[in-house]
């Protein structure tokens, strides 16, 4: 069973509100079976009140701890319509069709785009590959593209995600090229005839896969297709591609689209961090560089500098550019393309700095005037930006947000949700309401498109459909796994909690609290000063290197760099970091609380 987070329970330290807001909880195990994994382990306790806070049990923690393929990945024929779309793309290998492959303009577009052109292309197929523009042709596949691909001699169109909410597009190829869908993406409506439609998200699928992102679902379709020709003989005469080189961008894409790190996914990314760290593929290489990554990757480098990157091009630029960089051998384009990635991205934060304050102000009006869901809108804002700061607001207010961006009386958008708050399902429920002219999602993230006139109407909707969103606290709560002594922060201890790595959405890095410390010293560093460089002294003795990230204005880092020698429980995580080869131990402060007031 999939590892899953315990909920909190009793107030951490008494910490109500602690600098950032926020109440600090404690997430208590089981205490007999944390004791017996620690045993199991021959671990330090905490190790093992970590392990069985996820959720897991003692014969469960080896696969967490040392996830492979081999222990974790079903039989593709598990998800519905999979042999069919293997079938079906063996006979274009077989008889050497043109296959168009057709994506989306973000990261798990790319990837997932760059998997099925790659796996194709390695058997022999000729394959054109399509991305749509954000701007003038949108999320998913219309039918001028459609049938430009046809008339350009495809006659086998793989959609990979998008394609399950597309009936009536995909129904003006019948008759002309065969669609096989992978996709991972709630269906909406009436499910499109095509060949094939691999998804783990529609109705009649038990897989049990529902976590999967789209370049998930296109790897384990290639899992299928080399078992297909194999059984039919074909790579008799020639040599089979190991098709664990894709699973970099499994991981990139599974990472950046905040799948769940258990299971499967856990072992895709585990896995295809160590293909990555090779750097065999010559675009991630150069994007690796371009992103100043010169340690060995990690989850945090998929999100934070890879991703990005990779997004950016589809946002405010060229939206196959990332997809062209997954696919290239050429080192030299490669490395053009990355550099001009990385230029795209430095004007991607400059546009959604521009758009932040105003968001961020109008959305701190409609917390106050009530609203159980954020929907604010601009004409001067760019649509490739709005669901990063959707984001932004939201982890800012711990509500839904919706972010629209409005041209000639057409607004689009972007949506971030909550846990507990399903914002995909609101938005379809609108959708079916009139109020939408096009909008999907999943729980956590959605997209939409209506007339500028409705935005008020669908704004009361989602107050009534979100209602439950109104009781939130204003800040999060943050949930405290363990405490421990500035003394017993050990690089020993550090590398038994990275064990658990990699970490992300359904396996977040675990919090510490030090109760008690002090700061000895601390000062704002990097280009904006946005972040602070913070050593932390225990009332025993002892020094801990810290650092807080988009530090701001805050009441945390203002309070961190008084230096005043009050004494403070700060939680974050305790990390060992790589630096030009040097290993040393580091503290990453999350949130703090001044402790004679908690």
């Amino acid at each position: 069973m999939d590892a899953e987070l315990k909920p909190a329970s009793s107030l951490a330290l008494g910490v109500a509100s602690s600098l950032s807001g926020r109440r600090w909880t404690w997430r208590e195990p089981e205490p007999r079976i944390a004791h017996a994994i620690a045993q199991r382990l021959n671990a330090p306790e905490l190790l093992g009140r970590l392990l069985a806070l996820r959720g897991l049990g003692v014969d469960q923690v080896q696969d967490y701890l040392e996830p492979t393929l081999r222990a974790l990945m079903p039989n593709p024929s598990c998800l519905v319509d999979m042999d069919a779309a293997a079938e079906r793309l063996a006979h274009a290998v077989r008889t050497g069709e043109i296959v168009a492959v057709f994506g989306d303009y973000d990261v798990d577009g790319a990837c997932s785009g760059a998997i099925m052109a790659r796996v194709l292309r390695q058997l022999g197929c000729k394959v054109i590959s399509y991305v749509p523009d954000r701007l003038s042709e949108g999320y998913g596949p219309n039918a001028p593209a459609l049938r430009g691909l046809w008339q350009q001699g495809a006659t086998l169109i793989v959609l990979v995600d998008c394609g399950t909410a597309a009936a009536p597009v995909l129904a003006t190829l019948e008759g002309l090229a065969d669609c096989v869908v992978l996709d991972h993406h709630a269906a909406q409506g009436e499910m499109p005839r095509v060949a094939a439609l691999v998804n783990p998200n529609r109705p009649d699928d038990s897989s049990g896969l529902r976590s999967l992102c789209a370049a998930g679902v296109a790897f384990m379709a290639a899992v299928a297709l080399h078992r297909t020709l194999r059984r039919q003989g074909f790579f008799a005469t020639r040599a089979e591609p190991d098709l664990r080189a894709l699973l970099d961008m499994v991981a990139l894409a599974t990472v950046c689209d905040v799948m769940p790190l258990h299971g499967l996914n856990r072992a895709f990314v585990a896995t295809g961090l160590k293909v990555l760290a090779r750097r065999d593929r010559a675009g991630l290489s150069a994007l690796l560089d371009a992103a100043k990554v010169n340690e060995a990757p990690s989850a945090m480098s998929l999100g934070w500098a890879l991703g990005p990157r990779i997004n950016a091009g589809g946002r405010i630029s060229e939206a196959d550019l990332g997809l062209r960089l997954l696919v290239t051998d050429d080192k030299i384009e490669a490395q053009r393309l990355a550099a001009t990635l990385d230029s795209i991205n430095r004007t991607r934060q400059t546009v959604e700095a521009d758009i932040l304050d105003p968001a961020m102000a109008e959305a701190q009006r409609q917390i106050d005037a009530g609203h159980a869901c954020v929907l604010v809108s601009g004409t001067s804002w760019h649509v490739g930006v709005v669901g990063i700061v959707a984001g932004r607001i939201k982890e800012h207010f711990n509500r839904p947000a919706c972010v629209a961006a409005i041209t000639d009386g057409v607004a689009k958008g972007s949506g971030r949700s909550v846990p507990g708050i399903d914002l995909g399902a609101a938005i379809i429920a609108a959708r079916a309401h009139g109020l939408l002219t096009q909008g999907g999602g999943h729980s956590m993230a959605a997209g939409f498109g209506l007339l500028e006139r409705d935005l008020s109407a669908f704004h009361a909707f989602l107050d009534d459909r979100l209602a439950a969103a109104s009781a939130l606290p204003a800040a999060a709560d943050l949930a405290v796994e363990g405490a421990v002594s500035l003394a017993g922060c050990t690089m020993e201890l550090a590398e038994q909690i990275q064990r658990m790595a990699p970490f992300g959405a359904g396996n977040p890095e675990p919090v510490l609290v030090l109760p008690r410390v002090r700061v000895g010293f601390a000062e704002r560093i990097g280009r904006e000063g946005n972040t602070l460089r913070v050593f932390l002294e225990g009332e025993g003795g002892g020094r801990l290197k810290s650092v807080l990230f988009r530090a701001g204005e805050s009441a945390l880092a203002k309070t961190l760099l008084s230096r005043d020698g009050a004494a403070l429980h700060v939680a974050g995580s305790l990390r060992p970091e790589t630096w030009q080869g040097r290993v040393s131990l580091g503290f990453t402060i999350i949130d703090a609380s001044l402790a004679d007031s908690a």
